[in-house]
């Protein structure tokens, strides 16, 4: 709910800052005062239209600040945090206009474009005015309503989701039909690559491997003349390695006298004569066992020429072709009789349709039994509004089209019938702004237990209106007001005596400039407002006795 409005420099209000509660607030005061000021405000808060006039004279820029608390509105809790907006429970909507016109917008001190505002501001207040433009004149306020008041809300959501389903399998196959031959020259291609690649069938990591492979292979002549030399300058002749150790040894084994300081020497190398003895039998053995393999070089080579071959024709890598392979195989897959084939597309998109209609079908009983009741239960609402002759009608207009349609099978719209005989049309061609206002106050009332928009906002319901039907008029408002809250701008006591918070507005002339001010009245001061409202302004004993037992009876009535 909204529970502060900060405004600054906005029309004649130089600085004004209210606290709102839950139930019903009324906004009164003379002609002129300002009244306005606060609901301007605040569709300024949820990115109406703004321009430089609306910033106080001599100001350099209008500050618009509303507050709400949205523990309650899952909706709004949702969309903040979908955007990372969110700050607890509480939402912040600001709004600041430069005097050139230019405005900027904000959400919980975050600038965001004004369009946010509107689709935001649209989950937390609904402002019922006299202008065109107010939600009740739009078809698509017109079936959340009836969705809301039958319960249907998340059947609403499942089909318009099995919409979505559908239209994306039916833009799919649209694209894959308009492009069938050129499909199908892919499919050939995709079979003759893959049919290649399934032939050479090259695993990962076996082209490093082969060309390992392949320099041992190759190099087979050069390792045997090595490693025969190698052995012969081990041990196999006098001038070999292990000669020349043993004649080593027996130098220093024929010393006339024995040295100590050689016995480690002389340890090193019988050492190393056995190592270099050890050595030279190991490439004997290594010779002896050796095999040059010119066919299997051979065989290695030509799958090496094979992998070398396939990367180039592909202009890839030898070392990207097993991915290459499982990416062409996956996308054969799809075209060929797989998840994007033709037929299978053409099933997936009958099992959607059939999944929605069954889905829109239910919709649609759940839609039509709740306009039945609903235009019974307004019907009685505006007879208490002495709207008796108005027929209202719930329409619910079956779609031409055999697809699928997003919000289900009929589109919703309101009509009434201000005349007996008349037929019933929309209500922006019928209904005048006093009309459109009452029937907005009826229409409220009957949805107000299932409605998801917490604040309601009404301008002047009460226009061509008094005697009893005002009090009745309150009675409604009060009403609505114990199941949410709502701010009403009214003229006539009767509805004014009934509100749970009174705000007084009036202006004053300083300096010669003329300011607005905007006060939260106690008890004593709503009676003497709704004295004022009786009887002018001339108050007599006799007006306030009137506002005295009016007021006491308006807060006396439970609803």
């Amino acid at each position: 709910m909204l529970t502060q409005l900060t405004v600054s420099n906005y029309a004649i209000a130089e600085r004004v800052e209210l606290q709102f509660s839950n139930g019903m607030t009324a906004l009164t005061g003379e002609t002129g005062a300002g009244k306005s000021i606060v609901l301007d405000a605040l569709g300024l808060a949820m990115g109406g239209r703004a321009d430089a006039g609306a910033v106080r004279h001599g100001a350099r820029r209008a500050d618009i600040t509303a507050t709400f608390d949205i523990a309650g509105i899952p909706d709004a809790r949702q969309w903040l945090q979908s955007r990372e907006l969110d700050d607890d429970n509480e939402c912040i909507l600001r709004r600041v206009i430069s005097k050139d016109g230019r405005s900027r917008a904000y959400i919980n001190g975050q600038p965001c474009p004004l369009a946010h505002l509107k689709e935001l501001g649209g989950a937390l207040m609904d402002i019922h005015s006299q202008h065109q433009h107010q939600s009740l004149l739009r078809k698509e306020t017109h079936r959340k309503l009836v969705d809301e008041f039958a319960g249907a809300g998340d059947l609403a959501s499942q089909t318009r989701e099995a919409w979505k389903a559908w239209n994306e399998v039916r833009t799919k196959l649209a694209e894959r039909q308009q492009n069938a031959e050129e499909s199908e020259a892919r499919l050939q291609l995709l079979r003759y690559q893959v049919e290649e690649l399934d032939r050479l069938a090259l695993e990962t990591g076996e082209q490093e491997r082969l060309e390992k492979e392949q320099d041992h292979l190759s190099q087979a002549d050069a390792i045997l003349h090595n490693s025969h030399q190698a052995a012969l300058l081990c041990t196999e002749d006098e001038t070999s390695a292990a000669g020349l150790v043993r004649q080593a040894l027996q130098q220093l084994e024929q010393l006339p006298v024995e040295v100590t300081a050689l016995a480690d020497t002389l340890q090193m190398l019988n050492e190393a004569q056995i190592q270099i003895s050890e050595a030279g039998d190991n490439l004997r053995h290594f010779i002896d066992d050796y095999e040059a393999d010119p066919a299997r070089l051979h065989e290695v080579e030509e799958r090496l020429s094979a992998i070398y071959q396939m990367a180039r024709k592909h202009r890839i890598s030898p070392e990207e072709l097993p991915e290459f392979h499982q990416r062409l195989s996956a996308e054969l897959a799809e075209l060929d009789g797989g998840e994007g084939s033709l037929e299978q597309l053409e099933a997936e998109l009958q099992n959607l349709h059939e999944n929605f209609n069954k889905l829109a079908s239910q919709l649609s009983e759940a839609r039509a039994r709740a306009a039945t009741e609903l235009d019974q239960r307004i019907a009685g609402e505006l007879a208490q509004l002495s709207m008796p002759s108005v027929q209202f009608v719930t329409h619910l207009k079956r779609n031409d089209k055999s697809e699928p349609a997003p919000h289900g099978q009929e589109e919703i719209e309101f009509l009434v019938s201000a005349n007996p005989g008349q037929p019933a049309r929309p209500l922006a061609k019928v209904a005048s702004g006093g009309e459109l206002s009452r029937i907005s106050l009826a229409i409220q009332v009957v949805v107000a237990q299932t409605s998801t928009t917490p604040t309601l906002i009404f301008d002047e319901v009460d226009v061509g209106i008094g005697g009893g039907t005002a009090e009745v008029v309150g009675k409604l408002l009060r009403s609505l007001g114990s199941n949410g809250q709502v701010i009403c701008v009214t003229h006539l006591p009767q509805v004014a005596a009934q509100c749970h918070q009174h705000l007084f507005v009036s202006k004053f002339t300083q300096k010669d400039a003329t300011f607005s001010k905007i006060e939260s009245l106690d008890d004593r001061g709503r009676i003497s407002e709704v004295a004022r409202m009786l009887g002018g302004v001339d108050m007599t004993e006799h007006t306030l006795a009137h506002a005295t037992e009016m007021f006491s009876k308006g807060q006396a009535t439970h609803h």
